[in-house]
């Protein structure tokens, strides 16, 4: 076979399934499968068996959160945020639901009879005044929220009768059935200055009496049932930590001193569920979402190693998940929750079989303060040195890389294929190392990381791996905001990319669907925030500086892009500001593919212009 390079265009080959639901025979799995369809993402669904041959279900361009009855018998899935029906052995899908403003995913009852879910209420009609009146009055990809909430509505499929079973939310988050069917729980703001997104308290609602009683004081991203227990993936109060695994009252995951990932926009991971005595949920460790059990002998790996899992699904002793690894971007699995074993039954890698993959090697750097950082560097071996080096900083900042085969960030590739070698380091402030890592950028953003890359950079120009002429920086969201903050801190970089800019934090915090948490959480007062602008320091900032910015971004407002443009181009600074309309601030993740190819395209072409060759 002659085989190639990966190239940009290699985008619209990649098929990613996603979402997985197995049957409760454990026979086969559900998913959704996300292919580029001339300018869109299309989203239909599958399904593949143990014999490894996977088969359409639908063919629909928008279906996604597919979930089989616990009868087996009928598959709820989303179309364009209705609830529809599927027969599960074939047939025609049914609509279930005709909702203003659609429906989230499907939740069936234990005894197949009802399916809840939550749903978006009272937006502000289109054209009219949206009054604000909560800190947190905008969301990205969502927009101005106005009076919008959501609450737990419930279908009985009797008579197919749509019942709201909630009214003094605020904003409900997706229920979770009781094993007897007859309460539901969930994340819920009950307070009127509830703020959608931001986790919540949990409560269980009791669907007899419609009362609801308030379980702890933990606030929740995520509830499940283990038994007739209920169990909380909880966030911190007060500041960033770990995120943890609550029964009880007890941190069942204290002991890994790691995240716990629910999953979520941009973020792997999966809900915790319940496999016999035993417990399943996903936690981050060293860049990687590895699959633990816990029960009373305490906590155990079952899938650990170079691999990330952004997918479990459990039935009645089988399980399936999603899987990443250094050599596939996602598969589906069938997992042996005994032993941890994995088999692989989608092989959608297989179309880049011809295509030649550099896997990165892991790195760990010693700073002169004594803390470690990890991180993987992406280079051909048989690749001239000194050569360029791209340093590719990760959002977050409470984000982290992983060595899985990377389809957002194909560029890498490509860049490799030139010569180039890319650091991808996991700095203080990054997930997966412990919360004491996690913790040790607070309040200091820029400040107590911008060693962390430059004293990587050093040791790879002491190795002769890096020519120190051409190292180059790029990054996105935290990245972003690093991509301006490191330039006002050296004139070293001969080439910029910031990808998702802040540059002020002081005007972020009032502008940001995030600012009032990067306040809050993260950095501080009036004074802090204005310390750790870059915009304050951009007087010392000489590396030529190509910005990309979605337009429609209210995580990373757009005005910081702008103000960031203007402020170089001031000072003579070249630079270049590329705007796309209509794009949230995960357009790279899930926006038009043209968008995507397009920034990916201008990344190589910058720094190929001031970085690839030698001056």
């Amino acid at each position: 076979m002659a085989m190639r390079r990966h190239v940009l265009e290699d985008l619209r080959l990649v098929r990613l399934p996603s979402d997985p639901s197995i049957s409760p025979d454990g026979s086969r799995v559900a998913y959704v499968l996300t292919e580029v369809d001339g300018d869109e993402n299309k989203r239909s669904l599958w399904w593949v068996g143990r014999d490894g041959t996977p088969r359409p279900l639908t063919r629909g361009k928008a279906d996604t959160a597919p979930r089989f009855s616990p009868d087996g018998r009928t598959i709820a899935f989303l179309r364009d945020k209705q609830v529809w029906l599927l027969p599960a052995d074939g047939g025609e899908p049914e609509q279930l639901t005709e909702l203003p403003l659609g429906a989230g995913p499907p939740v069936w009852s234990p005894d197949s009879g009802r399916i809840a879910f939550a749903a978006a209420v009272n937006a502000t009609p289109p054209g009219e005044p949206v009054v604000s009146e909560r800190p947190m009055h905008k969301v990205d990809g969502v927009g101005r929220l106005g009076g919008l909430g959501s609450q737990v509505f419930v279908v009985d499929l009797a008579d197919r009768s749509v019942t709201q079973v909630t009214d003094g939310t605020a904003f409900a988050g997706t229920p979770a059935w009781s094993p007897d069917g007859t309460r539901l729980a969930f994340a819920d703001q009950l307070a009127g200055d509830g703020d959608m997104f931001a986790p919540a308290p949990a409560v269980v609602l009791n669907l007899s009496t419609s009362d609801i009683e308030l379980v702890g004081d933990d606030k929740v991203l995520a509830v499940s049932w283990h038994g007739d227990d209920l169990v909380l993936v909880a966030m911190p109060g007060t500041e960033a930590a770990n995120q943890t695994l609550v029964r009880d009252g007890r941190n069942l995951a204290a002991e890994l001193d790691r995240n716990v990932m629910p999953g979520g926009g941009g973020y792997p991971g999966a809900l915790p569920q319940a496999f016999g005595q035993e417990l399943l949920f996903c936690a981050r460790d060293n860049g990687c979402t590895h699959l633990y059990s816990v029960k009373n002998s305490g906590v155990h790996k079952l899938v650990g190693g170079g691999r990330v899992i952004s997918g479990l699904s459990v039935a009645n002793g089988s399980a399936a998940v999603i899987v990443s690894t250094v050599d596939i971007f996602a598969e589906v699995a069938f997992l042996d929750p005994a032993t941890g074993d994995l088999s692989l039954v989608t092989s959608y890698a297989s179309v880049f079989d011809d295509v030649v993959h550099v896997r990165p090697e892991p790195r760990a750097f010693t700073i002169s303060d004594g803390i470690e950082v990890r991180g993987w560097l992406r280079r051909d071996p048989s690749a001239p040195t000194p050569g360029p080096l791209l340093v590719d900083v990760h959002g977050g900042p409470h984000n982290a890389w992983s060595p899985v085969r990377d389809w957002i960030h194909l560029y890498h590739q490509v860049l490799v294929a030139q010569g180039w070698t890319v650091l991808l380091l996991n700095p203080r402030g990054s997930d997966g190392y412990g919360e004491k890592f996690l913790q040790a950028a607070l309040g200091a953003w820029g400040e107590a990381d911008e060693r962390d890359f430059l004293e990587a950079v050093d040791s790879l120009v002491a190795e002769g791996i890096a020519d120190p002429d051409r190292v180059a920086l790029t990054g996105y969201s935290y990245g972003g905001y690093m991509s301006c903050w490191l330039p006002t801190r050296t004139d070293r970089f001969a080439a910029v990319v910031a990808g998702g800019v802040i540059s002020d934090l002081t005007s972020a915090v009032g502008t940001s669907d995030a600012g009032p948490a990067i306040a809050e959480h993260e950095i501080g007062g009036p004074d802090r925030l204005a310390a750790l602008s870059p915009l304050a320091h951009v007087a010392e900032v000489t590396s030529p500086t190509l910005i990309l910015h979605g337009e429609a971004d209210q995580r990373c407002p757009i005005g910081q892009a702008e103000q960031w443009f203007h402020a170089l181009h001031d000072r003579g600074v070249p630079t270049r500001l590329v705007v796309y309309p209509g794009a949230s601030h995960l357009f790279v993740l899930d926006g038009k593919p043209s968008h995507r190819l397009d920034y990916q395209s201008r990344i190589v072409a910058w720094l190929d212009q001031y970085a690839g060759k030698r001056s």
